[in-house]
């Protein structure tokens, strides 16, 4: 939407092909003023683009991240102590994401080696013959372990 509007589209345009009235796209127009870049991947990365969860994020974003010339708003019902609780809670968030991240390829890796191994053991006929007698239960659910393509991201 701002791409189309700094390419030239006018808004009447804009708003009529997104199917919302001028005022509602005047808004999320500005639904960013104000907000570091991070809030705005992480609007991203959630898929949550509304004027109140933007508004959450201003308040929430410390005011040294803010871009330049804006001011932290005050949310009513929320206190400093309340926001200073969630700013940490978000940085422990990003500190566990970060770690997952970093863990992800290597677990990734992980399972499909020991796919491919479960595969190869259920492949051989002997192996499946004993499974089948000494530990039944087993059997089917390596059998289902080897029919899945790939483990999905």
């Amino acid at each position: 939407m701002l791409r189309a509007l700094t390419l030239g589209v006018p808004e009447e345009r804009l708003a009529s092909a997104l199917n919302v009235n001028i005022k509602t796209l005047q808004e999320k127009r500005r639904l960013l003023d104000g907000i570091c870049g991070e809030a705005a991947e992480l609007m991203v990365a959630m898929n949550k683009y509304t004027i109140n969860y933007a508004r959450s994020l201003l308040a929430a974003t410390p005011e040294n991240q803010l871009v330049a010339g804006a001011k932290p708003k005050k949310i009513k019902g929320i206190s400093r102590e309340q926001l200073d609780l969630m700013e940490n809670e978000s940085a422990n968030l990003e500190r566990q994401v970060r770690l997952v991240e970093d863990s992800y390829g290597i677990d990734h890796l992980d399972l499909v080696l020991a796919r491919g191994y479960v595969t190869r053991l259920v492949s051989n006929e002997r192996i499946t013959k004993y499974l089948a007698l000494h530990h039944e239960e087993f059997l089917p659910e390596f059998e289902r372990i080897t029919e899945r393509e790939a483990f999905a991201p």
